[in-house]
């Protein structure tokens, strides 16, 4: 059986992939796993400056997969148990269903998304959950939750209130409705469209991976940190992390190679 998630290291770059093509790389049970698995398994990598998530076949990722979600409705009370059960388990604040989403944030190293296709319910909630989203034009995205009578639960109070005003927000999610690459580009839904996604962003990756990777590490950790906090936090954290990149080997090769007009040559983060 082939992974459900595929990982590919070039060059500091991560090409990460949702690989269930003939299911659009709808959400299984063992899809959520994999996605989890995927994103953990790069958390301690300091080889790798940056990564891209994308889906492999026509669409990035269609949502639930709704033959599991019959399923899990016909089945006994017992079976329901089990699913209740493994949606409830957490690891500090996120539970199994949240951290395929919530795992690309909290990620030291940008996450790019390359959006094509479509990016439904589950899929648009993972996309979310990435650093910068690039999607094609006619690619076609919703909060599609409110169609199955449920909310979005996978993290999205953690990442759609850093994109939009509350208002869309909640035309978004009360309606369901699908929006293209370019309405949700215009909204900040996604960072900008692409004719080709998957090669824009990796081309993003392949710059962002020449830069200090201690810098770009630092400038997330200043962004998630400090976005919704107080001043205090903010301004000390800035302080604090920028006393701890001055004079070491990878800012001193940054200066050198600026002013000796060549490719800087960098040491992988700890």
């Amino acid at each position: 059986m082939p992974d459900l998630v595929t990982i590919d290291r070039q060059d500091g770059v991560a090409d990460v992939r949702l690989n269930r093509p003939e299911k659009y790389n709808a959400l299984s049970p063992e899809m959520f796993g994999a996605i989890t698995e995927a994103g953990e398994s790069l958390m301690n990598s300091g080889d790798i400056r940056a990564v891209v998530l994308s889906g492999n076949g026509r669409g990035f990722c269609s949502g639930l997969d709704f033959s599991s979600f019959s399923a899990m409705a016909d089945e006994t009370r017992r079976a329901g148990d089990r699913v209740r059960t493994a949606l409830s388990e957490t690891r500090g604040p996120e539970n199994f269903a949240q951290r395929p989403a919530l795992v690309w944030k909290r990620l030291p190293v940008p996450v790019i998304a390359a959006i094509h296709g479509v990016a439904f319910g589950g899929g648009c909630q993972i996309a979310l959950g990435a650093d910068i989203r690039i999607a094609s034009g006619d690619a076609r995205l919703s909060i599609l939750e409110i169609k199955w009578g449920l909310v979005p639960d996978m993290s999205i109070t953690q990442t759609l209130r850093d994109l939009v005003p509350l208002d869309v927000a909640k035309e978004l999610m009360f309606t369901g409705r699908i929006v293209s690459g370019d309405d949700a580009a215009a909204m900040g839904l996604v960072t900008r469209t692409a004719d080709d996604p998957l090669a824009e962003a990796l081309g993003l990756a392949r710059e962002i991976a020449s830069r200090s990777p201690h810098a770009v590490r630092a400038d997330k950790r200043l962004l998630e940190e400090s976005w919704r906090a107080d001043p205090a936090l903010g301004l000390g954290l800035e302080a604090e992390l920028q006393s701890g990149l001055i004079g070491t080997p990878n800012q001193v090769e940054a200066i050198r190679a600026n002013f000796e007009n060549r490719a800087p040559d960098f040491d992988d983060a700890d």
